[in-house]
């Protein structure tokens, strides 16, 4: 049986950044249901939060899983979900887009502190911002639709 440790951190958006997930109350209960969504799925993760319009998440990769499997399983489950409770007024939709990067172990808990403290960061910095930084920091191109 192999022994895999990956770590991966992913972020991805609402449909146009819409701002569907305005409140604790529906941001709590769409994370709720991603994590029990990901046991069911045998998907572990570690950590999940967001704010108004998107989600970070740090996914341990299990022997047999994609990144584009995940995404896939997670974002368009829980958008179903989300609509089906009638959790905001509108269709509620994901981007197709995401963000994923590999953590080391080393890093673990810095990236909890950063997953975990959401809010607070996005007190002082847009979502533009961060996506900006992490694009530098990452030597990615700009996406436009992310």
């Amino acid at each position: 049986m192999p022994h895999i440790k990956v770590y991966i951190h992913f972020v991805w958006c609402t449909k146009n950044r819409e701002p569907y997930l305005n409140s604790k109350e529906i941001r709590f209960q769409v994370w709720e249901h991603i994590m029990e969504n990901a046991r069911k799925k045998n998907i572990f993760i570690d950590f999940i939060n967001g704010y108004h319009n998107h989600c970070h998440c740090l996914i341990s990769l299990g022997v047999d899983q994609t990144i584009e499997k995940i995404m896939q399983l997670i974002k368009g489950e829980s958008s179903f979900w989300v609509n089906r409770q009638q959790l905001i007024s509108q269709k509620f939709e994901w981007q197709n887009e995401y963000f994923a990067v590999s953590v080391s172990e080393s890093m673990i808990n810095k990236v909890r502190d950063y997953i975990k403290n959401q809010e607070e960061h996005h007190r002082k910095k847009s979502f533009d911002e961060e996506y900006e930084e992490f694009m530098i920091k990452y030597g990615f191109k700009k996406f436009k639709d992310i």
